[in-house]
């Protein structure tokens, strides 16, 4: 468990291997619309960052998924990410339930 909840902080909690989770789905729906464009996204990267904290009297998770495709400018990154965010199974499951966050650096 989380030190924000009380906990050790000590090994996977269920928030990282949703990150995780989310991540790899995630990047493989980007991967699948870059090759889709004839983007070269053999490089890209895909980070989920998961948060968990108060939503009024109970709790509730954020997601900020950071997008690098170093074969791609950032309008075209982040055209790709919005459009992977459409086809994602994570991002369909979670939407209007979730905070997620786009982020191209």
């Amino acid at each position: 468990m989380p030190p924000e909840l009380g906990g050790n902080g000590n090994g996977t909690n269920p928030e990282q291997l949703f990150a995780a989770a989310y991540a790899a789905c995630f990047h493989s729906a980007l991967r699948g619309l870059a090759r889709q464009a004839g983007v070269d996204a053999g490089g890209s990267t895909v980070t989920a960052q998961v948060g968990v904290g108060p939503e009024g009297d109970m709790y509730g998770l954020a997601v900020t998924l950071v997008i690098s495709i170093p074969g791609a400018d950032q309008e075209q990154t982040r055209e790709l990410a919005e459009a992977a965010h459409q086809r994602s199974p994570y991002s369909r499951a979670t939407r209007g339930n979730i905070s997620v966050e786009l982020r191209v650096p």
